[in-house]
């Protein structure tokens, strides 16, 4: 059975992690504690059996002292493709006053939107109606 772009995304998300653990010289319970996470938590991660939330990540990249955004491209959250939208879902990502149910329906909502862009031609997308 072949991954989905989502499988594929938490197993890269994964490997990162390890990598970027490794390069810190942390161990598997260092990072966990130090990101307010479990041990066997952090270990689904990074063998991609899990994955994680917004703010998890954001944990985890502060303990790893990088940046939380690249996290989330690796994770499949942020798209880097074109630029497009970047910044918007980073935003809606950090921010604390929002559930992660909350963001995830924004971000939703936000590509949906995109894709209904991208579907139209210029002149409709930017006529008011």
């Amino acid at each position: 059975m072949s991954k989905g772009k989502v499988g594929n995304a938490v197993e890269s998300l994964g490997e990162y992690l390890k990598e970027q653990r490794v390069t810190a010289r942390l161990s598997l319970r260092q990072l966990a504690e130090q990101a307010g996470v479990s041990n066997p938590y952090l270990s689904q991660i990074e063998r991609g059996l899990r994955k994680p939330s917004a703010d998890v990540l954001q944990q985890i990249a502060k303990a790893l002292r990088i940046s939380a955004e690249q996290l989330y491209i690796r994770a499949g959250i942020v798209s880097p493709e074109d630029g497009v939208g970047g910044s918007v879902e980073i935003a809606v990502l950090n921010d604390t006053g929002l559930t992660e149910r909350q963001k995830q329906s924004l971000l939703d909502v936000y590509s949906s939107f995109l894709a209904l862009n991208s579907a139209q031609s210029p002149d409709e997308s930017t006529t008011p109606s």
